[in-house]
């Protein structure tokens, strides 16, 4: 019965058997063929030390990669008289094996591996399944430590807390209570995209940190959904973030061809409310990057107009001056817009209306005086050319998102209806 076994295992000097054993978990775990190998062979050597004690470095196993059979020998010397049996061999029991072997010379002694004991051999089979578990870690990580700064698209698997498990299919990922958007529920089962911020190597397995607030991940969908920005034709040059509420993007074109807002925005908005939608709704605003600070500043600002940007590029701060009924719409519902403008260009932003911009000490009037082509005044600042009514109070932003003034009580009031979502310039 057992002779009747062992052709079973293997045919025409190939174990078929380890053979297929192989190659499953090959394509299941995602582990070389080479890493299995040597997880066997430490195995083997593991079971030699605890079967039959003594001297492990001479102790060898060679398995052929092909046929999967094995050989499993000790390196002894011959010797006249054996004082250590696990290093030396006598002369007779040498030549027994090779007939050519002398005194001096080193011969290959083979190990009977059914011969290993019941402990000895449970012992070679937790090496194997420790190998296994550590290569299928790695081959975890591997793969998701080269997804770090991207985007994956995982399930909501349960809560942890106010924390959440994401599961990406061979792990899960955290998402913690920081890096969820406020005011967005997720229901189990739900299908999401996030980005990847980090991903460590730990002794329970890989540990994947995400994120559905990073600026990145706005980024990123742009690059997944819209094939101008991800040939490069299109840059993102900028973002600045409100997780849930709001974002403004300043893109700009390589290709003169080629409008840089429209390519993003899409055919009657298809390619930005894909972005919108899988956000939970979240409102963009696409401006276009301007290698002049002034002007990239009022685009900034949009949808507010502005009539005036005067900037000083060392001290990173910019002066605006707005219509007087456009101010509201320029500092945003609880200074969002502002907010967003200062983050996004880095400049700190004084926002005046028109009417108080005349009242600081100063302000000249021919400096807003605007020329024959309704752009620029005679000391060359970019300025708008609307008509204003109305006044309203300033307010002053910087990249810090700090708000240096208080916004009178009704200033609510005063607010325009709610913008659209997306901001075409």
């Amino acid at each position: 019965m057992k002779k009747k076994k062992e052709e079973v295992q293997e045919t025409n000097g190939v174990n078929t058997e380890l053979q297929q054993a192989l190659a499953l978990l090959e394509k299941e775990k995602g582990i070389s063929r080479e890493t299995l190998f040597e997880a066997i062979e430490n195995s083997l050597l593991t079971a030699c030390r605890n079967n039959f004690g003594g001297h492990s470095e001479n102790v060898h196993c060679e398995i052929d990669r092909e046929t999967c059979n094995y050989f499993l020998y000790a390196e002894k010397t011959v010797v006249k008289e054996v004082e250590d049996p696990a290093l030396e061999i006598s002369a007779d029991d040498a030549m027994a094996i090779d007939p050519e072997a002398s005194i001096g010379d080193t011969v290959k002694v083979e190990l009977k591996s059914r011969e290993f004991g019941r402990i000895a051999t449970q012992n070679a089979k937790n090496v194997i399944l420790q190998k296994i578990r550590e290569e299928e870690r790695n081959s975890v990580f591997y793969e998701f430590s080269n997804k770090e700064h991207d985007i994956v698209t995982g399930t909501v698997q349960r809560y942890i807390g106010r924390n959440i498990s994401i599961n990406l299919g061979k792990a899960d990922a955290f998402l913690s209570e920081g890096e969820q958007v406020r005011g967005e529920f997720l229901n189990i089962h739900d299908r999401i995209k996030v980005y990847v911020l980090e991903v460590k190597n730990t002794t329970k397995g890989p540990r994947i940190m995400v994120s559905r607030t990073h600026p990145e991940l706005v980024k990123k969908l742009f690059e997944k959904e819209i094939s101008e920005v991800a040939d490069g034709t299109v840059e993102i040059v900028g973002i600045s973030r409100e997780a849930g509420s709001r974002t403004k993007i300043a893109v700009y074109s390589h290709n003169p061809d080629v409008d840089a807002v429209g390519a993003c925005v899409g055919l009657n908005g298809t390619r930005v409310n894909a972005v919108v939608d899988e956000l939970g709704g979240e409102k963009i605003d696409i401006i276009n990057w301007d290698e002049n600070p002034a002007i990239f500043i009022e685009n900034a600002l949009s949808p507010a107009k502005v009539v005036s940007a005067i900037v000083d590029g060392d001290e990173k701060t910019a002066k605006v001056v707005v219509p007087d009924y456009q101010l509201s719409l320029a500092i945003g519902k609880e200074g969002q817009n502002a907010r967003l403008a200062a983050r996004l260009t880095g400049f700190k932003i004084d926002i005046k209306s028109e009417t108080q911009a005349k009242d600081a000490p100063g302000f000249r009037m021919e400096d807003y005086l605007l020329d024959e082509e309704g752009e620029y005044d005679e000391d060359g600042e970019y300025i708008g050319s609307d008509e204003y009514e109305e006044s309203a109070e300033s307010a002053e932003y910087d990249e810090a998102r700090e708000y240096s003034e208080e916004l009178p009580a009704d200033e609510e009031a005063g607010e325009p209806e709610e913008e659209t979502g997306v901001d075409e310039e």
